[in-house]
């Protein structure tokens, strides 16, 4: 039956890790996430399920952990906020590159640089562009309450398995710091050795039997061939995401001359938005994308013929309006509407936006 709590989103992240199976998380402390790491700790769940929780040195350490317990086909979960994701990149790009599963959070707040602990969604780019080297994704997913924010870890393990690759919760510290009643579900049991050989055997580094050649684990392909050979593999797995893998939600849009675009806090802001520019006679519709990549591209593009224009609301200086240009192909008018370095647009704002950029524009 599950269980209803009131809970801060960071630690709904924490308690879902736990009643999800998770074998192991390993992460280092950063506003304005840390509650994760705080609440595992403060639970102890070692002694609840076996899952391992560790306190690295730093996030070098931290997502070098989570490569060498990911290849043994464990469940493992971290978290970090925008610098300390930054340290993650090289470590991610690893573990792409390797078919790794693995699950990272990252709680953004305001930069660039050391910036403030402010709710952001600057690290947009960085997240959904791949953000270390090389040509990889990260299946990106962008909760807007507490309640996805504990729904999208078994999601988010669900898709990594899948597809043997690490995936993104990119939320904020708006969400990871407001409290809302969560519906957790029933704890499941952590997967047995047996159960691993038999969901990863084929490439995990579970012991080699006697009926097989040893499982190696790496990114490193020296011959120039193998290697292009290798990213045509992952690139046909990213459009295999693509056709998949696209998840969004839309607000009164069957009727909508215009139409707002918005992510995670943004989203919730704009719906109110909605509401009062609905009361005031505007006919506005909310595309609301949970899968930042793969991109809602073609349900964006087939609501194209009714609209006479789209605003992308955002906390950042404007890096998810590039993909929502990219979408529509050019063939109606997009502004960008956004508040960065931690400030929070009201409901008010985006509608003075809507009216004066798009409607009056």
């Amino acid at each position: 039956m599950g269980e209803l709590k009131l809970m801060k989103g960071n630690e709904a992240i924490a308690e879902a890790a736990i009643r999800a199976g998770v074998d192991a998380y390993f992460g280092y402390p950063i506003t304005p996430q840390s509650e994760v790491i705080e609440y595992l700790t403060y639970e102890k769940p070692e002694e609840r399920t076996g899952m391992v929780v560790l306190q690295a040195e730093s996030e070098l350490a931290a997502i070098n952990m989570v490569y060498g317990a990911a290849s043994t086909g464990k469940k493992v979960l971290t978290s970090s906020s925008s610098p300390g994701i930054s340290l993650y990149q090289e470590g991610i790009s690893y573990i792409a590159g390797a078919e790794l599963p693995c699950v990272i959070a990252n709680v953004v707040r305001g930069g660039p640089g050391l910036g403030t602990i402010q709710p952001s969604q600057a690290d947009y780019f960085q997240s959904v562009k791949g953000g270390g080297h090389g040509d990889y994704r990260l299946l990106t997913l962008a909760p807007s309450s507490v309640q996805e924010m504990a729904d999208f870890v078994e999601l988010g393990f669900e898709i990594a398995f899948k597809y043997r690759n690490p995936v993104m919760i990119l939320t904020d510290g708006m969400i990871g710091q407001m409290m809302e009643k969560v519906e957790l579900k029933d704890p499941v049991p952590r997967w047995t050795d047996e159960q691993i050989q038999e969901i990863s055997g084929s490439w995990a580094t579970v012991g080699k039997p006697a009926n097989r050649e040893r499982n190696i684990v790496t990114s490193l392909y020296l011959d120039s061939a193998i290697m292009e050979q290798h990213n045509h593999h992952l690139q046909a797995k990213y459009r295999q995401m693509e056709a998949e893998e696209v998840r969004y939600e839309t607000f009164d849009t069957e009727d909508a001359e215009y139409l707002m675009v918005a992510y995670g806090s943004s989203a919730r802001i704009a719906q109110k938005s909605l509401t009062l520019a609905r009361a005031k006679g505007i006919k506005v519709g909310l595309l609301r994308p949970i899968t930042l990549y793969p991109f809602p591209a073609k349900p964006l593009l087939d609501l194209v013929p009714q609209l006479k224009g789209i605003l992308s609301v955002e906390m950042s200086a404007g890096q998810m309006i590039e993909d929502v240009r990219l979408s529509v192909e050019c063939k109606v008018p997009v502004v960008h509407f956004g508040r960065f370095g931690g400030i929070i647009h009201s409901p008010e704002e985006v509608l003075e936006a809507l009216e004066q950029k798009i409607i009056g524009g």
